[in-house]
């Protein structure tokens, strides 16, 4: 067993389900795992940290200083929090080349390549002459971003963070944003023996949803990125009424909208309101999120960017549906990208898994890369 795969396993074996999903208990927040690595860390000779980002949960920052004079920073950014999983999900196993559990792609994977290739520059003759290299453990990716949001409120700086998700080791540079929208719509309560005595709110609904998710959806499909394609919305939840003998006086969706580079959320916002309108159709229109979130653009042309990709021997960019952590850092001021081993078709669901083989490829990946002159 190699030292990345044992520290995957102990990272694994040590749950940090976001709080938002799951009441407090042991196998929430993600200090149990940051004082894991701290103590790794610590033992190789990185200047640990711990940064405050919600409340009691603190981003963990560990940082590699080169023999020589900083010329270039490094940020090496994956999220320390899972979602909820089984009993069984998080004790680490291994069949067939693949290590099984809780966030072993999404994304303690490319925490343990991360880390591990940090504490291996650490040990002496590979450190690097010029780059410091700064790991952020970061807190609440799944759920708000607090983790990202803090250390760009922090005023940590980059020249290039290269942010962990699972992305089979390709380089992206570019993801969708996203807009979460909740619709009312407005009845009057009644028994349900007398209904002519009320509105029901349900049936304004009706032609709303079908007016975004058939013409909106349709309007959508006719804007496209080079690496994002279109936009999309998804009506995901309707919300009506407390039992079958009530007329419900209220009606509420709430709507995913994946955004491109250019896109804000006033824009979507004006655009489904307009969309209402122009059928003379009458919702109120309301954002769920409480802090931005949006597209990921960054010029592949870059020079760190393009000597990334290189390294990655990758000659094109790529570019995710998902929204992450590195528009949030991008933001900020830092260049970002995103890479890391594991594929997001793995992320979240009840046998998740992670090559360690790629695992392994990206450790010694980053290695290389941190290792080069600037």
């Amino acid at each position: 067993m190699t030292s990345t795969e044992k520290l995957l396993r102990g990272l694994i074996a040590l749950p940090s389900v976001n709080p938002a999903f799951a009441p407090p208990g042991p196998r929430t927040g993600e200090r149990a795992v940051a004082e894991f690595l701290a103590a790794v860390g610590a033992r190789a000779g990185l200047d640990i940290e711990f940064m405050p980002a919600l409340g009691e949960r603190d981003n963990l920052i560990a940082r590699l200083t080169p023999r020589g004079p900083v010329q270039r920073r490094i940020l090496l950014a994956p999220h320390l929090d899972t979602v909820p999983g089984e009993d069984a999900q998080f004790t680490p196993v291994t069949k067939a080349g693949r290590l099984h559990g809780r966030g072993a792609c999404d994304t303690k994977g490319a925490v343990a390549a991360m880390f591990s290739a940090l504490c291996e520059l650490a040990h002496g003759a590979r450190r690097p002459a010029h780059t410091e290299v700064i790991f952020a453990g970061l807190v609440d990716e799944e759920h708000g971003q607090a983790g990202s949001r803090a250390l760009v409120k922090a005023g940590v700086q980059a020249d290039l963070a290269i942010v962990g998700e699972p992305t089979r080791l390709g380089v992206i540079t570019a993801h969708k944003g996203n807009v979460w929208l909740r619709l009312t719509t407005t009845g009057k309560a009644a028994h349900g023996a007398t209904p002519h005595l009320g509105r029901n709110a349900i049936l304004p609904m009706v032609p709303v949803v079908t007016a975004l998710e058939n013409d909106y959806r349709a309007e959508l499909a006719r804007r496209a990125h080079p690496l994002l394609g279109s936009p999309t919305v998804n009506v995901g939840s309707i919300h009506a009424g407390a039992q079958p003998n009530i007329v419900p006086d209220t009606c509420v969706i709430e709507v995913d909208r994946r955004t491109l580079p250019g896109e804000s959320e006033a824009g979507v916002l004006r655009e489904i309101t307009a969309l209402l309108r122009a059928r003379k159709l009458k919702a109120e229109v309301g954002s769920l999120k409480t802090a931005p979130c949006p597209a990921l653009e960054t010029n592949a042309e870059q020079p760190l960017v393009r000597e990334f990709l290189r390294a990655a021997g990758q000659k094109r960019p790529l570019g995710a549906h998902y929204f992450c952590d590195a528009a949030v850092l991008a933001g900020g001021g830092m260049p970002s990208v995103v890479f890391g081993p594991g594929d997001i078709a793995q992320a979240h669901t009840a046998d998740e898994w992670v090559e360690l083989e790629q695992v392994e490829q990206a450790r010694r990946l980053l290695v290389e890369f941190l290792h080069a002159q600037p």
